[in-house]
């Protein structure tokens, strides 16, 4: 490859990290583009084919073998519009004669041809130098968007690959109440919604963000992350446990309000594994590794169980339940604490309650047990649903939750259950 396009294309390769197949059909597009523009006809449907060792491109008109057409039979341009059938008439058929021969007609240019076979007859391919001035304008202008095209695609195949993932990128600016992260290449969208409350991004500060979506467009590659996704807890889990990394430990379900507390229930493939207390770690080395991770986020370990009773049991903890009654078809549980553990049971805003949940997938009711004397409207006023209306939070006391630190609620949790 001594010759200067040869030498370009590499050039052109190595600059944008395009693989050199997708450079040549860029270029044979261009020229594609440039032919129809100085030495085309109005139905060639142009091809060429160019060669990187000798420099030299061919030209071919691309069509394909169609029925010939039945006497009487109506015929409208693929590219018009067909007007609304009438009740009962035929539709008419589509020919392109830009795309498209019929069988008589492709016989005489190749004498066994056959229905749906491709006919390519072969123009005579100029010199690049007897291209007009504004037909190698219209070659520049295409190969530049093809190249775009494959840039585009190439990065958008990469991120792809990294949805569901954990990045680092670069906090690059704020635009309004957006983040943009840079990623090299590509920049990603944080929007509010996935950020953590009071948690601040600078320019030029390095985060670890998920990667929500990942979507194609003209402009690229629209990438969204988050920081305040139930996914990240997960990653991170799986990052800096290896028992969750090789399956021996599995996460069931993870609930998260972003910033202030996560509920991870977890379950252990190998009886000889206790799942709550890998996860722990050492004098609490692993969560605590895991919680700085995520900012200072509180986060409880639930032993997850098959047994729906069980396991909404396990995630109202630190809690104790005294019983749960389950109504399958409103998928409804309403759970019946002793009155000082109601506050506990609900959490400060009913954020244990919610979290709960939203971890099990049923609605949570919690009701104190009623003592003598005390009246049944008092015990009524007394429930939260799963998703805690407005109201309820009279019976709240706010800092009981709060003031418990996280790696002694899990123990705990763990030592109770």
């Amino acid at each position: 490859m001594n010759n200067p396009i040869a030498s370009a294309i590499k050039q052109i390769s190595d600059d944008k990290g395009i693989p050199q197949e997708q450079v040549v059909e860029a270029l044979e597009a261009a020229l594609a583009a440039a032919y129809r523009k100085d030495f085309g006809k109005k139905n060639d449907n142009i091809k060429v084919e160019f060669d990187i060792k000798t420099a030299a491109f061919r030209v071919f008109d691309i069509k394909e073998v169609v029925e010939d057409f039945k006497e009487g039979e109506e015929i409208i341009d693929d590219e018009t519009m067909e007007e609304d059938l009438k009740e009962g008439e035929e539709p008419k058929r589509r020919f392109n004669p830009k795309t498209q021969i019929t069988f008589t007609e492709a016989c005489v240019l190749k004498p066994d041809a056959v229905l749906g076979e491709e006919i390519r007859t072969e123009l005579i391919a100029p010199d690049f130098n007897a291209f007009g001035r504004m037909a190698t304008q219209t070659a520049k202008q295409v190969l530049i968007q093809k190249d775009r095209e494959a840039e585009r695609s190439i990065l958008f195949n990469q991120f792809k690959e990294k949805q569901d993932t954990i990045a680092i990128g670069t906090v690059q600016r704020r635009e309004e109440h957006r983040v943009l992260v840079d990623f090299g290449k590509v920049s990603a969208v944080m929007p509010l919604s996935e950020q953590i409350p009071k948690e601040r991004y600078n320019s030029g500060d390095r985060i670890k963000v998920y990667v929500v979506s990942v979507q194609s467009s003209s402009k690229g590659p629209e990438i969204i992350v988050s920081r305040a996704h139930p996914g990240m807890v997960k990653k991170i889990f799986e990052a800096e446990i290896p028992e969750i990394a090789h399956d021996a430990i599995e996460i069931k379900a993870v609930s998260r309000e972003a910033g202030n507390r996560a509920k991870v229930a977890v379950v252990s493939h190998q009886d000889a594994i206790d799942p709550i207390g890998s996860c722990i770690g050492q004098r609490g080395s692993r969560i605590q590794t895991i919680v700085a991770e995520l900012g200072g986020e509180k986060v409880d370990l639930i032993l997850f169980d098959e047994d729906p009773i069980r396991y909404i049991s396990n995630a109202l903890s630190p809690a104790k339940v005294i019983s749960i009654e389950l109504d399958e078809q409103a998928r409804l549980a309403r759970v019946l604490v002793a009155s000082d553990q109601l506050s506990l049971a609900i959490g400060k805003a009913g954020q244990n309650v919610r979290l709960a949940s939203q971890l099990t997938g049923w609605n949570i009711e919690v009701r104190a047990r009623a003592e003598e004397g005390v009246l049944q409207e008092h015990q009524e006023e007394s429930s939260v649903v799963g998703d805690v209306k407005e109201g309820g939070e009279s019976v709240i006391q706010d800092d009981l939750y709060e003031s418990a630190d996280t790696i002694k609620e899990v123990v705990d949790s763990s030592s109770e259950e």
